[in-house]
C-alpha cells in the first residue's frame, strides 16, 4: 500500500469509484414558496372534492392532520399562484375562473381550535353558565345504567363466613389450654407462613392467627369453586368464636397475617401414629338431605336420592352455600332428618355409613360447575331416611357390622353366619 505525504497526493490518485463527483439536483418548477403554496392548495382543492370539506388539522389520519395544519398556515396570506389553483373558491376570493361558473361558493369559516386561546366571551363566570349553554338533552343510554340488578333486587348471598360464638366450645377448651402449654414447654415448633407457599391444612391443624389459636375441627369433603378443588372449613378459635370459610379463603387470610404461625403437628406424617395426638375427638349429626334441584334427571329421583353427610357444626349453616356447593349438585337442599352422635367420633360414623350403603351409591352421578369442570359427588346415595336412622342405631349399639344394605329391595339384613366382617 503507498505512503501519502500530503492529501494533494491523495487527492491526485484516479478515483475510480466515483467518490468525489458532486451532482446538483435539478430544480423542479416547485423550488419557490409562492409555487409550493400553490401546490398545497391544488391538494387541498381536491381533498375537498373527495371528502367535501377541507383537511382537518386534528384528525387522526396523519396524512390529513399534515395537510391541515399546512393549509391553516398558507390560507392567510393568499397568492395570484394560490388563487389559480384554487378552483373550488376555499381561500375566499371572488373572481371566476374559466371555464367555471359564475357563482362563488366561499368556504364555512374554519372550527375554533384546541391550540387557540380561548376569547373573553367564551369563558364561563360560574358553573351555571356552564350547564346552561347545553340545550340539547342528554341522550337516556349516556345516564341508564344497563346489565346491573338493582339493589333492592339483588339476592343476598345464602352464605357469609362470619365469625359467631362456639356452641360446643368445652368440648376444644381443654386441647386448647394443653396445645398452650406444649407451646410454652416448647414441644411444638412453630413457622411462619412463606408467601407463595400453598398451606396443607387438615382436620387436626393448629394455627396462630392475630394472636389466636386456632384449630381445624372440620374439613368437608371435596368440592371444587372458582375451578379449582377446594373444602368447607369448621375453624375454633381460642376466644370462643368460630367460622366456616372455604380453605382457599383461610390461606388467604393466613399469608395476610404477618404474624400467622403454623403450628408443626408431631410424627412424620399422616401415616405416623403420632400424628394425631394432637388431634380432639369430635362428635357431630349425621343429616339426610334432599336435593331441590330443577335438573329433570335429579327431580324425578328426588324422594330416593339422599345425601348423607356428618357435621360437627350447625345442620343449617352446613347447607346454607348447597347452590354453590358442587358436592350439593349446585341446589339448595331439603334437610329430611337429623340424627345426634353422642361419644362418637364424627369421621369414624361418616366411614362407616358411606361403607355401608355403598352398593347404593348412583353410578356416574357428576355435576359440571360453572367453570366446566366435572364433579363427582360422592355423599349421595338410593336410601330412604328410615334406612339411615336404623344404620345410626346400629352403629350406636356396635352392630353394623352384622348387617348389610340390599338396595335391590331397600332393606337391610342381616348377614348370613360366617360372612361377616
Amino acid at each position: 500500500m503507498p505512503r501519502y505525504r500530503s492529501l494533494d497526493e491523495i487527492f491526485d490518485e484516479p478515483d475510480e469509484f466515483g467518490l468525489l463527483e458532486i451532482k446538483e439536483r435539478a430544480r423542479g418548477s416547485a423550488s419557490t414558496p409562492d409555487a409550493r403554496n400553490a401546490e398545497i392548495v391544488a391538494q387541498v382543492n381536491a381533498f375537498f372534492e373527495t371528502h367535501g370539506r377541507v383537511p382537518d388539522d386534528n384528525s387522526l389520519d396523519l396524512e390529513e392532520m399534515k395537510l391541515g395544519t399546512i393549509w391553516r398556515q398558507v390560507r392567510t396570506s393568499p397568492s395570484a399562484a394560490m388563487m389559480e389553483s384554487d378552483r373550488n373558491r376555499l381561500l375566499g376570493h371572488g373572481h371566476p375562473v374559466a371555464n367555471e361558473p359564475k357563482a362563488v361558493v366561499l368556504a364555512p369559516p374554519p372550527e375554533p381550535d384546541w391550540r387557540d386561546d380561548p376569547g373573553a366571551d367564551d369563558i364561563p363566570e360560574s358553573l351555571d353558565d356552564i350547564f346552561d349553554e347545553d340545550d340539547d338533552p342528554v341522550h337516556e343510554a349516556v345516564v341508564a345504567i344497563r346489565n346491573v340488578t338493582p339493589a333492592a333486587e339483588r339476592e343476598q348471598p345464602a352464605h357469609r363466613a362470619d365469625m359467631y360464638p362456639c356452641k360446643d366450645f368445652e368440648t376444644f377448651s381443654d386441647g386448647f389450654e394443653d396445645m398452650q402449654a406444649k407451646l410454652d414447654a416448647g414441644d411444638r415448633l412453630v413457622q411462619p407462613v412463606q408467601n407463595n407457599v400453598e398451606i396443607a391444612v387438615h382436620e387436626g391443624d393448629y394455627f396462630i392467627h392475630r394472636g389466636l389459636l386456632i384449630y381445624v375441627a372440620e374439613k368437608t369433603e371435596l368440592s371444587r369453586r372458582s375451578g379449582k378443588p377446594d373444602h368447607r372449613l369448621r375453624i375454633v378459635f381460642s376466644n370462643g368464636m368460630e367460622n366456616d370459610p372455604l380453605a382457599s379463603s383461610f390461606r388467604k387470610a393466613l399469608a395476610a397475617d404477618k404474624t400467622a404461625r403454623i403450628i408443626e403437628r408431631p410424627g412424620f406424617g399422616r401415616l405416623d401414629p403420632d400424628w394425631e395426638a394432637d388431634a380432639m375427638t369430635v362428635t357431630g349429626t349425621v343429616y339426610v338431605a334432599r336435593s331441590l334441584s330443577k335438573d329433570p334427571e335429579i327431580a324425578e329421583v328426588r324422594n330416593i336420592l339422599h345425601k348423607v353427610g356428618v357435621t360437627s357444626q350447625d345442620v343449617r349453616r352446613r347447607v346454607a352455600d348447597a347452590r354453590n356447593d358442587p358436592t350439593f349438585l349446585l341446589a339448595p337442599v331439603e334437610i329430611v332428618a337429623t340424627y345426634e352422635l353422642h361419644n362418637l367420633e364424627r369421621m369414624k360414623v361418616e366411614d362407616l355409613l358411606h361403607r355401608f350403603f355403598d352398593a347404593a351409591r348412583p353410578q356416574g352421578l357428576a355435576i359440571t360447575d360453572r367453570f366446566g369442570k366435572t364433579v363427582h359427588p360422592r355423599e349421595w346415595f338410593y336410601v330412604l331416611p328410615e334406612h339411615v336412622s336404623r344404620a345410626v342405631e346400629l352403629i350406636k349399639n356396635r352392630e353394623l357390622h352384622h348387617y348389610k344394605f340390599c338396595p335391590s329391595d331397600q332393606s337391610i339384613q342381616p348377614k348370613a353366619r360366617g360372612k361377616q366382617s
